[in-house]
């Protein structure tokens, strides 16, 4: 189903958030390719559109990239808005924000997500800008129903659970405000040590940038309605561009897609060479790849793009495999959805230990090779 929309926007005032209405999701794609995140966004989007009683829609920018709308109506969209263009078919800040923000002051989302990929990062921000709104950036929380909200806060939050209840209005210009209808977004600070809950009480559409892999995909098929507004877009409104596109050959590490990690942590500190080693080969016969915590990348034992917690990525494997790690709560905030977390660590009390399925006490230098031969011995006899 296509419908015209003719835009007109002569007083769009982000503080009137009475005007706004439903829930907006960035639908990122490149080169015609659906970027995940984008399916992960639309899914958490259709619980807090749920929330609130409204639609869901996703927001498709590119060029020819029509045939894209309906997948994303398979993960829950009501509609989607598409936005084609020849001056679309590469990113550029220029023509994305004009296009997304023209659109936004016409029909007024009250939320808008967007995944804090690299083109995310970019634009998130001057979106926000241009609209007077706020934005909340690398979220990996995000609710509307206060019940739901202080559930996650019990769970996650070191916050007095009475304290907890009596949460429901915040002081606006010395006015109470109530929160209910309040996109809450929470995100790490102060180095992944605290989890901050924001909220954009005065302005719309509240936004947020949502780290990749952190919501899950849930299939929710809809008969997705397809929009296409009117909108202007000149080669004159773009001030860059795009000459050639080169994709460089760095092997990536991919946890996120990854269904077996094996992690290290600190504990691998007395021979950090065999540490990793010990990793690697364990992971090989799991087949999966090797993961970390903050600790051995901030030591320079490991690169970053094996770093999983809430300052790195959150991953969801069938089998998260945790070698001397103690299980700060950044790290642990990481990996805990994983499907089986087996933990190994020499302190019995280590944190880790409360959210894995199976702990073995002991120094991972003597169980991990041991492990390996178990798991060799068994493919070996089927």
């Amino acid at each position: 189903m296509r419908n015209e929309v003719k835009l007109a926007n002569p007083n769009y005032d982000s503080s009137k958030i009475e005007e706004f209405k439903n829930v907006w999701v960035f639908c990122e794609q490149r080169q015609g390719q659906m970027m995940s995140t984008s399916y992960e966004l639309i899914s958490e989007g259709r619980k807090l559109a749920d929330e609130l009683g409204v639609k869901l829609c996703g927001l498709l920018v590119g060029d020819n990239v029509g045939d894209l709308a309906e997948s994303i109506g398979g993960y829950g969209a009501d509609e989607v808005i598409v936005c084609d263009h020849p001056l679309l078919k590469n990113y550029t800040t220029d023509a994305y924000a004009k296009v997304i923000c023209d659109v936004i002051e016409d029909l007024k989302p009250e939320a808008f997500l967007i995944g804090a990929t690299n083109i995310g990062r970019d634009l998130g921000p001057r979106c926000a800008a241009r609209l007077h709104t706020g934005l909340c950036a690398d979220c990996t929380h995000l609710d509307i129903d206060m019940p739901n909200y202080k559930n996650f806060l019990k769970e996650a939050s070191t916050l007095p659970e009475e304290r907890i209840e009596k949460l429901g209005t915040v002081m606006i210009n010395r006015e109470p405000h109530p929160v209910d209808r309040d996109l809450k977004m929470t995100r790490p600070a102060f180095g992944g040590h605290l989890m901050a809950s924001i909220i954009c009480p005065r302005f719309r559409p509240a936004m947020a940038t949502v780290r990749p892999g952190v919501m899950k995909k849930r299939e929710c098929k809809k008969n997705v309605e397809i929009l296409h507004p009117a909108f202007e877009l000149a080669a004159s409104d773009i001030h860059t561009e795009v000459t050639e596109t080169v994709k460089a050959a760095k092997k990536l590490v991919d946890l996120i897609g990854a269904d077996f990690i094996v992690s290290v942590g600190r504990g691998i500190s007395k021979d950090v060479e065999k540490g990793i080693k010990l990793a690697e080969e364990l992971a090989e016969v799991l087949g999966g790849v090797v993961g970390s915590s903050r600790a051995c990348v901030d030591a320079g034992w490991i690169s970053a793009d094996h770093q999983v917690g809430q300052t790195g990525k959150t991953v969801h494997p069938k089998v998260y495999v945790a070698l001397g790690i103690s299980g700060a709560i950044q790290h642990k905030a990481g990996m805990q959805d994983s499907e089986c977390i087996i933990a190994v660590n020499k302190n019995e009390t280590a944190p880790i230990f409360e959210v894995a399925d199976y702990g073995i006490t002991g120094d991972l230098f003597k169980v991990v090779p041991e492990l390996i031969e178990s798991i060799k011995a068994a493919k070996a006899a089927k």
